[in-house]
């Protein structure tokens, strides 16, 4: 078998664990020398290639590629950078096919979500048409739990660890003042269009009227007399009310309650923050005093609090990529295959990229309640194993010790490239 290099490269909103499946790629192609040379990283993800910005990874120890496991984001810089489609730039396709010519790569490991799914696929199409061997894998990555084909996305099960604790937590604080001060929490957390990440939040009430007491999805339409219904029911039954609300809650019309008018680099719309605009409207109407908070960036970058679960499958789906790439496999996607709910069991299967590129998988309706305001039991069997062991990484002088790769460049072998 001919040595070729491999092309490894990050993309979207990072995760706390995605570096463990940067870790798990390149652990796995170091056991195999004598078939996979050098791993190169894109610097900034996809962009990186298209720029020719290549990471040499060999020169990184295996002390420091190890430690990507427990160190959050994206070690070699990610990027919303969206390709168009074949038709519309063709030059970015074969941009690429010439730089991976020209440094030896047949290996191309694109870690991310939907978006990534379908550049993977449209790289490995393109590559056949040029007759450049290319062995393209999806490694699966978005904190929102809406790929297909994979009974969970690596990263999800942190960020909902994450919710499930801290609003358990805010809500203690709230419950202790609630009787002269804050009535009303309101925290808000990602997903725009699926409500896994607000479900997760649900785990922290385990018992009847526990917080938080209201769950805001995207798959709900928000009725606001119905709302405040049950936010004065359960100030005047509890003293307090704690709410998560997922960003991309909308309206009977379709009008997402924090659109903020503009749109990011893949044309999604821009959310400007629900959570003030709930509290507001609590306030406004009911005359409750509330606080509010926006997880954002703390949800996914929490690896201090990450599930070993979604450490576990991190690192699976990035070895696993590896070794679908050794059986000559391409067009795939390591997925994640649940044997059994409890114990949970769990195993590594695969998914043809033609079947998760641009497929977006919601919340089932029978994972939320009759009213629409909280998840079902059927919603806590499948949550609850995501979020379960601690993976805590090592400490020194009471902080977590992250590293930080050197990421030194290759030299360039083709001419500057515009993006």
């Amino acid at each position: 078998m001919t040595i070729r290099n491999a092309f490894y490269a990050q993309s979207g909103g990072v995760t706390a664990v995605i570096n463990a499946s940067a870790c798990g790629v390149i652990e796995t192609a170091r056991k195999h020398p004598d078939k996979i040379g050098t791993v190169y990283a894109g610097l900034n993800g996809i962009i990186g290639a298209l720029q020719e910005e290549l990471i040499d990874t060999s020169l990184e120890s295996d002390e420091t590629i190890a430690a990507l496991r427990h160190t959050p984001s994206g070690a070699f810089g990610s990027c919303r950078y969206k390709l168009k489609s074949l038709e519309e730039n063709r030059l970015q396709y074969e941009r690429l096919i010439e730089v991976f010519k020209a440094h030896n790569i047949g290996y191309f490991f694109y870690n991310g979500g939907g978006d990534s799914a379908d550049t993977c696929l449209k790289v490995s199409q393109l590559s056949e048409k040029m007759g450049y061997p290319l062995q393209a894998i999806h490694v699966p990555k978005t904190v929102d739990n809406d790929l297909p084909a994979t009974d969970v996305c690596p990263g999800f099960g942190s960020v909902a660890k994450y919710v499930a604790v801290s609003i358990r937590e805010a809500s203690f604080d709230v419950a202790s003042m609630a009787k002269t001060s804050t009535k009303v929490f309101v925290m808000e957390v990602m997903g725009r269009h699926a409500g896994w990440i607000a479900a997760a939040g649900g785990l922290a009430s385990e018992a009847e009227g526990e917080a938080p007491h209201i769950i805001l999805f995207p798959e709900i339409d928000f009725d606001e007399a119905a709302f405040l219904a049950k936010v004065k029911e359960t100030v005047e039954n509890h003293g307090f009310c704690s709410i998560v609300v997922s960003e991309g809650v909308r309206d009977k019309d379709g009008n997402f309650l924090a659109d903020a008018g503009t749109v990011d680099a893949f044309g999604h719309k821009q959310l400007g923050g629900v959570a003030p605009t709930i509290a507001q409207m609590v306030n406004r109407e009911l005359g409750y005093k509330y606080h509010w908070a926006v997880a954002d960036y703390l949800q996914r970058a929490a690896r201090h609090i990450a599930s070993g679960t979604d450490v576990e499958q991190a690192y699976a789906v990035g070895q696993a990529a590896v070794e679908f790439a050794l059986e000559g496999r391409n067009s795939v996607m390591p997925a994640i295959i649940r044997e059994n709910d409890a114990p949970y069991k769990w195993s590594i299967g695969s998914a043809q990229l033609a079947d998760v590129a641009n497929v977006e998988r919601m919340m089932p309706r029978e994972f939320i309640t009759e009213d629409g305001f909280h998840i079902t039991e059927a919603a806590r069997t499948y949550l609850s194993p995501l979020i379960q062991g601690e993976d805590h990484p090592p400490y020194v002088n009471g902080m977590p010790q992250y590293v930080r790769p050197g990421n030194k460049l290759v030299a360039k072998k083709c001419e500057p490239f515009d993006i």
